[in-house]
């Protein structure tokens, strides 16, 4: 696991074009998140190498170094068995990368084309505005399954 900032985030998304790209926004102090994420690891493991999954973990909160975070993070991800997932933390403080980002808050989950194009961004106002309900990895999995079928969504 290392820690990105925003544009090391995006050349990270950008370096598996050619790839669909998932990428989970992720908090430990986020229950639905932490349910959600080995949800995360199956899709990485069903779907390789044509998917490239990452994830992004939301715990600086801008006190102390953002490395303090880490030891938590990477129990987590040891605990779910995270290892077919590309693992970052974020070093800007949390509400900095939401604003970058254009997240209210986590969970949220973004899928890339292979041709690097946002296909859709999973997060509450999507959810609630499209789907009349909160997102899960089944309406991810369906994304995922569409774009590698050539469809698109």
């Amino acid at each position: 696991m290392r820690l990105v900032d925003h544009d090391g985030l995006m050349a990270e998304v950008a370096a598996h074009r050619g790839k669909v790209v998932v990428l989970d926004c992720w908090s430990t102090s986020c229950p639905p998140c932490v349910r959600e994420f080995p949800n995360l690891v199956k899709l990485a493991a069903a779907h390789s190498p044509g998917v490239v999954c990452l994830s992004l973990a939301f715990e600086y909160e801008g006190i102390g170094a953002a490395e303090d975070s880490l030891p938590a993070v990477g129990a987590f991800l040891e605990q779910v068995g995270a290892h077919g997932v590309i693992n970052m933390a974020s070093r800007e403080e949390v509400d900095a990368m939401y604003r970058k980002l254009e997240l209210a808050s986590v969970p949220a989950v973004a899928v890339w084309r292979a041709d690097g194009s946002l296909a859709v961004r999973y997060d509450d106002d999507f959810a609630a505005r499209t789907l009349g309900r909160p997102f899960t990895y089944a309406d991810v999995e369906a994304t995922v399954r569409d774009l590698l079928a050539g469809a698109d969504r």
